[in-house]
């Protein structure tokens, strides 16, 4: 049974409330609208279940992500989006800047970006189809399920993520890793055009 979404469940210290502006944004929002326009982040009352990052710049943990309890659809302002600076663990405490909260799932981005370094791109999505065919395509699942926007949960996926790009959460959603921002998108078509491949046999 899906989780209730509830808003984050980590601290937050904002550093302004300042529009984020990046040369990489442009290309985050189309793929923010393909993911409305595939529903693979379906839209609950005020926002959408799922989140796009990418990192500002290699050899750094700072990224930036759509804000939380904010709707993935096409023509997104810049104020829908969050910067990341650090995230503390001992105090569950993630420092940003931007005119919003940023996403629930902060945590894992940002988990992901310091074990990952290759990685520049996280896109956490819930598609119905991709995860309804994840044991037919031969997806990675992790063993636990965890609530949402928690440490645990991020520690979990980083299990299978260490040798895998593109997993699905245990009763979750599904996560797809790229070096790229383009590359991440297209992980993740890769897997819903396979979807449709098997629900048309």
């Amino acid at each position: 049974m899906a989780e209730i979404y509830t808003g984050i469940k980590f601290n937050y210290k904002s550093l302004g409330k300042t529009i984020i502006k990046s040369e990489l944004l442009s290309e985050l929002k189309n793929w923010c609208a393909f993911f409305n326009e595939k529903n693979l982040a379906p839209p609950y009352l005020g926002g959408s279940s799922g989140n796009l990052s990418f990192r500002i710049k290699p050899g750094t943990i700072n990224f930036i992500i759509t804000a939380s309890h904010t709707a993935l659809r096409e023509n997104m302002p810049d104020s829908d989006f969050t910067k990341i600076v650090s995230y503390d663990e001992n105090k569950n405490l993630i420092t940003g800047k931007g005119t919003k909260e940023p996403s629930s799932e902060s945590i894992m981005h940002h988990i992901i970006y310091k074990y990952k370094p290759e990685i520049n791109a996280v896109f956490h999505g819930h598609s119905p189809e991709i995860l309804k065919f994840a044991d037919q395509l031969k997806i990675p699942v992790t063993k636990k399920e965890f609530e949402y926007g928690t440490i645990k949960l991020a520690k979990e996926a980083l299990k299978l993520l260490t040798t895998h790009n593109f997993i699905i959460l245990k009763n979750h959603g599904f996560i797809s890793l790229g070096k790229t921002v383009q590359e991440a998108g297209n992980l993740t078509i890769n897997f819903l055009n396979n979807c449709k491949s098997i629900n048309n046999e």
